[in-house]
């Protein structure tokens, strides 16, 4: 290593407000040349606004998330602020990972510091609540410290614009370009932590704040509907559990059945290898409990709440079957159409082509945006429900205009309720939605790598020979979306058949190749479970063609 990044590192540790983060680097500097790959790696470059804005692994260096990177991105994010609104309002929530709460109080006396208003969220809350928050207060902004369902050893910084600087459309929702890159500017910009203002660490909010947001959750359900129905719930150790027991508790609602090893908030989270309730083995707890208390059907948030996980009993007591996002997503879609609300149904290009389809039959709007919630919030001014594949769901956009894991769980207990009460059940009903538009089958395939330049190599694989065939159907359309105005260009390569559709791009959050796979099969005479046989073994067929495509031999399961 040399003198050079040696004195490059001492001068971050000088600038570094965390006595703990300086002395792990110090002693990482004292161990040298052993630690070089390590400090190599944790000054590579600093952590940039993304999809999610900053994620990264809690550590000291900029290349993580620690107090020094937060101050530093709270400082840029502030100085932009006060280019456009001086003196407004930021609202600061936070989860309960390690770290979370310091990071938020630092960006609460950054803000106050610049002689902005800072409010915080009383106590660790799902990320919707934040959201919520920037436009019931008409802030100017919003932070929330969270990774989301990220790995335990991660942490992260989601930024909102209130009306004033997202416009109507982005009011309360996730930042967008040129806002990104330019705040992203400002904080490349700070050099000196040492001169940043800091002031009081912000006005702590009360409870009023989520009692008025589970009032406005309470009401997405209809009070003359079915409210019998008994759930089996885990937050995953996240902070949704008691908002959302509270939620349903006000909508009419028994009280979800909840892991007990999972109820309270533990950014460690012991009980599961990865807190994704999409990963395997993270819904064991609650499909058993689910069985011992005999549930109608389970229901999962994420650690943020803003994801809503469902899973439905399989016939002849043989278990439990997660719902794909695609799955959850239209079924919701459905029930609001068929409750008569208007306006625009929206997803992204990732998620299943099914909403396209109902939506040209049933009359209503619909629009299809680039992944991501930031873009989905934004995508009609008569927004009336947005999902994407990833288990994301609004369905009350004039509420909170991102995804909320807790309003999507109410209107999931709704519909499902209102089956009960008929003898039928979700899984019926995604049935009948087959025989009526046909079965829209959804697969992922994805390519999770060490080094992120394994992925600029898949993609130009593809793109170098793109097929002109897949499942024995002549490719129809190719789209690549890098070819289109710089505004709405993006990494992602479109190829459709007949009767297929893939879409391959690499991932926002987490290093990994993401190939989204369709296949739609005509349902004959109401026989659905043939159609599901043959549409199981066509995606795959199709996985193991987009895999060649992209120069992979071995795909697992």
């Amino acid at each position: 290593m040399t003198e050079l990044f040696a004195d490059r590192v001492r001068h971050w540790i000088a600038q570094d407000p965390d006595p703990d983060s300086r002395q792990e680097l110090q002693q990482l500097l004292d161990a040298l040349p052993g630690t070089e790959a390590e400090l190599a790696d944790r000054f590579s470059g600093p952590l940039t606004f993304g999809t999610a804005g900053l994620r990264g692994p809690l550590r000291a260096g900029p290349n993580g998330m620690n107090l020094a990177v937060v101050r530093q991105a709270a400082a840029g994010l502030v100085n932009w602020l006060t280019k456009h609104e001086p003196g407004g309002l930021v609202v600061i929530g936070y989860d309960a990972r390690r770290g979370s709460h310091e990071f938020a109080l630092e960006t609460a006396r950054v803000a106050t510091g610049s002689g902005m208003r800072a409010a915080l969220l009383p106590h660790p809350l799902p990320t919707p609540v934040l959201a919520y928050a920037v436009r019931a207060m008409d802030a100017v902004a919003g932070v929330m410290v969270t990774a989301s369902h990220n790995p335990p050893q991660d942490n992260g910084y989601k930024v909102y614009l209130g009306e004033h600087l997202g416009g109507p459309l982005g009011a309360g929702a996730q930042i967008v370009p040129p806002a990104d890159q330019e705040i992203e500017a400002e904080i490349r910009a700070v050099k000196l932590l040492s001169e940043v203002p800091l002031g009081h660490p912000g006005t702590v909010l009360g409870d009023d704040i989520v009692d008025s947001y589970l009032t406005a959750a309470a009401a997405v359900v209809q009070d003359d509907q079915p409210k019998d129905l008994a759930v089996a719930y885990t937050p995953l150790h996240g902070v949704g559990g008691k908002v959302l027991g509270d939620a349903f508790l006000r909508a009419g609602f028994a009280l979800p059945a909840i892991v007990p090893a999972q109820a309270e908030p533990d950014g460690a989270f012991p009980t599961v290898a990865f807190p994704n309730p999409e990963e395997p083995g993270a819904m064991d707890l609650v499909l058993a409990l689910a069985a011992e208390r005999r549930a109608d059907i389970v229901i999962a948030n994420d650690p943020d709440a803003d994801r809503c996980a469902v899973a439905v009993p399989v016939g002849n007591g043989n278990g439990w079957r997660m719902l794909r996002g695609d799955e959850v997503g239209v079924l919701l879609a459905d029930h609001l159409m068929r409750l008569g609300r208007t306006g625009t149904y929206a997803t992204t290009i990732v998620s299943s082509s099914m909403l396209r389809a109902m939506a040209a039959k049933r009359g209503v709007g619909y629009a299809e945006t680039l992944t991501g919630f930031k873009w989905l919030a934004r995508a009609a001014p008569d927004l009336a429900y947005g999902y994407e594949e990833a288990l994301g769901i609004c369905v009350a956009p004039w509420m909170a205009r991102d995804k909320d894991g807790i309003t999507a769980a109410l209107l999931v207990a709704e519909l499902a309720a209102g089956l009960k009460a008929e003898l039928r059940t979700l899984t019926d009903r995604l049935d009948e939605l087959a025989a009526e538009f046909g079965l829209y089958v959804t697969d992922q395939l994805s390519v999770r790598v060490d080094d992120l330049a394994e992925i600029g190599t898949m993609m130009a694989h593809l793109r170098a020979k793109l097929p002109v065939s897949l499942l024995d159907e002549p490719v129809t359309s190719t789209e690549d979306l890098l070819d289109r105005p710089a505004e709405s260009a993006a990494d992602v390569v479109i190829l459709r058949t007949e009767t297929a559709r893939v879409v391959v791009r690499p991932s926002g959050t987490e290093p990994k190749l993401k190939a989204y796979l369709e296949v739609v099969e005509p349902v004959t005479d109401g026989d659905v479970a043939s159609s599901r046989e043959r549409a199981a073994a066509t995606i795959r067929a199709l996985r193991t063609e987009v895999a060649a495509a992209l120069g992979i031999w071995s795909v697992s399961p």
